[in-house]
């Protein structure tokens, strides 16, 4: 095979917006059904194997390590909901989960795999039965009847989001009806679970119709309850904790709109809770007797009201919390006599008990923290599927511990350790450090940076680093344990995250500043933190990798060209790259949503102006660049497999860098979405794939049996 890489043909493509002319060689590679496209990117997987064909050894290593770090055959913790045991099994071997559940026996305790089978197990969906015959497989939407009879479920085989749908019966495993296909994300079953309610995808893959479709009849006398025609706005279906409201959740970047139906009465009309107002945003979980509303009308970091369930106008919100300095109300949860509020105080998440108090005018009580000792963490619920309880599931985990599930009791705040996440292999804890630092942006803006390493791995010698950021749709990077990472630290490598503006680490002005023709702010905030590790001697600009994915990859793309001697290498997955070109197609998926994240250049001459300002393709320059790898997906419909497509082509026509020390490289999965592969074990060989090629370029590139 030769070790030339594949050069792409230039075919001009012009663009003429604001009187600006700009001649693009590569749109041409838009056109999958193109086999010339399809040849090409072939072409550029066999030189990316063949290129990296000496890592073979390593990745095979990095893959043996994560899996002998998992406890293949396992079990999540089992949720109750009334008289049935839910859970997730995993067995060796097999690639997807299975969902199942037993009977709740008379000792009321949970379920365990200490058998050799859990007695009265019924498989509610075995990924593994599903997925068989298909290189991808994802479920979109899984609910199950308020009676416990029935379960629907969303199927997708190929990785463009598009799913169909499958009701049966769970006792017996009889398809009660399969006639309901290509439908968007969410399910929902009436009360009496006779009726099912599914979202229809628009031409741009956004979700804009609700429909009702009675189990069992022909889908030509489904009903469309609800078309969105507004293309900024997205629809989102979900259901109250005790199946009895379903919620259809309209909204853009900047405004929502609920609207509620009584799952008993399927087939009457849906409410609206409060009309839409342009930037007025909230979201609705309604409880026993009220709704809670999470609202931004009087607060850039929302509050949280309380209304009566007949309401149409935020007139009935009553206050109940209001975010203070440095917070933001993210979300309610409504149980019998509390609610779970999720905040975010100091960059972190947490969750505060708000009891019942009808003494009180909001209807609670003072809040009470569900605190843990380690600074850095994060904090959420788990799986309550009961609103009748005392006990509430939470979850806690960081960049070095791992997953561990609790039971907490909301009176007396006693914690019960359910289940820690096994790690294999000998794992401590404490052989590893997190810490937060931070960086000062190019505006003098202080920006956190959390930085993990091996307890022994200290700052003062230029460690291998690999450095991730975000920074887009109010997306948090929050702490997360991961054990495909402890393939990294274990090789001495500095794992940081920059929390880059854009993202909802310090809430709502977190994200304005790195929004719209602010989005440099981003950049500015990565090179920042980049510079931080430098500086610290952490790493060195020789020993420091880059890693983003979707808006992340934008990222890695732009503060490529903005700082290419800060990088030994950098890693984009399914990139944004070519940015400008996708904003400007309104005709492309998802782009007219897009607009209240980006601005919309085709009406903003200054908003065109500042995306092409920092568009990586656009911006490439004529000097020597970090190696590159570039990884998308055939099927991705969030960012076109176009886009690192022609990003690496035109970063080959015009860097400087030699292909033999600083190689470029595309790899496109060729059977997969947005999300990359499926199954555990196809994403633990495409891990290990990536991070082989960074470790190679850090200098880590040789594989040691043992």
């Amino acid at each position: 095979m030769s070790l030339e890489p594949p050069v792409a043909p230039r075919r001009d493509d012009i663009r003429e917006h604001h009187g600006d002319r700009v001649v693009d060689p590569y749109e041409w590679l838009r056109d999958r059904s193109n086999p010339e496209v399809l040849a090409y990117l072939k072409e550029e997987n066999a030189y990316a194997e063949a290129r990296t064909a000496h890592l073979e050894p390593l990745r095979e290593k990095l893959f043996r390590e994560i899996r002998s770090r998992v406890k293949e055959t396992d079990l999540s913790v089992p949720v109750r909901s009334d008289d049935w045991w839910y859970y997730a099994r995993t067995a060796e071997g097999s690639s997807y989960a299975v969902q199942a559940r037993c009977p709740v026996t008379g000792t009321t305790s949970r379920p365990s795999l200490e058998g050799a089978d859990i007695p009265g197990e019924q498989v509610i969906l075995d990924g593994n039965l599903e997925a068989q015959g298909h290189e991808f497989f994802a479920v979109g939407g899984l609910t199950v009847s308020h009676d416990h009879a029935v379960v629907a479920f969303a199927v997708d085989v190929t990785g463009d989001e598009r799913f169909d749908v499958v009701v049966r019966d769970i006792a017996s495993g009889r398809v009660l009806d399969d006639g309901v296909t290509g439908v968007g994300y969410g399910l929902e079953l009436s009360y009496d679970g006779q009726w099912l309610f599914y979202t229809r995808l628009d031409d741009a893959w956004r979700p804009f119709e609700l429909w009702r479709h009675r189990v069992g009849a022909p889908v030509a006398g489904d009903v469309r309850l609800h078309r969105e025609d507004d293309e900024r706005f997205w629809m989102g279906l979900g259901a109250s904790r005790d199946d009895r409201w379903i919620l259809l959740t309209l909204a853009s970047r900047t405004t929502s709109e609920v609207r509620i139906l009584d799952a008993a009465e399927p087939l009457g009309d849906l409410r609206v809770v409060c009309a839409r107002r342009e930037g007025l945003e909230y979201d609705v979980e309604p409880g026993t007797d009220a709704l809670l509303v999470v609202h931004n009308r009087d607060n850039e970091d929302f509050d949280l009201a309380w209304a009566p369930f007949e309401t149409t106008s935020d007139d009935d919100w009553r206050p109940v919390l209001q975010a203070s300095e440095g917070e933001r109300v993210a979300g309610v949860d409504a149980f019998d006599g509390f609610a779970v509020v999720s905040i975010r105080r100091g960059g972190f998440p947490e969750l505060l008990v708000l009891p019942s108090d009808g003494t009180a005018p909001s209807g609670f009580g003072a809040p009470r923290g569900v605190s843990f000792e380690d600074a850095i963490h994060t904090v959420a619920l788990g799986d309550n599927p009961e609103m009748s309880t005392r006990t509430i599931q939470v979850v806690h985990e960081s960049w070095v511990s791992p997953r561990s599930v609790l039971d907490v009791d909301v009176t007396t705040g006693e914690r019960t350790l359910l289940k820690r996440q096994p790690v294999l292999g000998g794992f401590d804890p404490a052989r590893y450090a997190q810490l937060l630092d931070w960086a000062t942006s190019a505006d003098g803006t202080r920006v956190p940076v959390s930085v993990v390493h091996r307890a022994d791995v200290v700052a003062g010698r230029p460690n291998p680093c690999l450095l991730t950021a975000y920074g887009a749709y109010e997306i948090a990077s929050d702490p997360y344990f991961s054990v495909a990472r402890l393939s990294l630290l274990d090789r001495g490598v500095v794992y940081a995250v920059a929390h880059a503006r854009g993202g909802g680490e310090l809430g709502r002005r977190w994200y304005e500043g790195g929004r719209y023709e602010r989005k440099p702010n981003t950049f500015a905030d990565v090179v920042a933190a980049a510079e931080l590790l430098v500086s610290t001697r952490w790493s060195a600009a020789d020993r420091l990798a880059l890693e983003g994915g979707s808006a992340g990859g934008l990222m890695v793309g732009a503060v490529a060209n903005l700082r290419p001697d800060l990088f030994r290498v950098v890693h984009a997955q399914v990139p944004f790259v070519d940015a400008l070109t996708t904003i400007l197609r309104p005709d492309l998926p998802l782009t007219v949503g897009e607009w209240d994240e980006w601005g919309n250049p085709l009406a903003d001459k200054a908003i065109y102006e500042a995306m092409k300002a920092y568009t990586p393709y656009e911006n490439i320059a004529a000097r020597g660049y970090p190696a590159v790898l570039a990884t998308t997906s055939l099927n991705d419909t969030r960012v076109y497999f176009t886009e690192a497509a022609k990003w690496v082509a035109m970063l080959r026509a015009t860097v400087t860098n030699d292909p033999a020390s600083r190689p470029i490289l595309l790899r496109t999965e060729m059977a997969a979405g947005h999300g990359g592969r499926s199954g555990r074990y196809a994403v633990w060989h495409q891990v290990a794939w990536e991070w082989a090629f960074l470790l190679d370029q850090l200098g880590l590139g040789v594989a040691v049996d043992g």
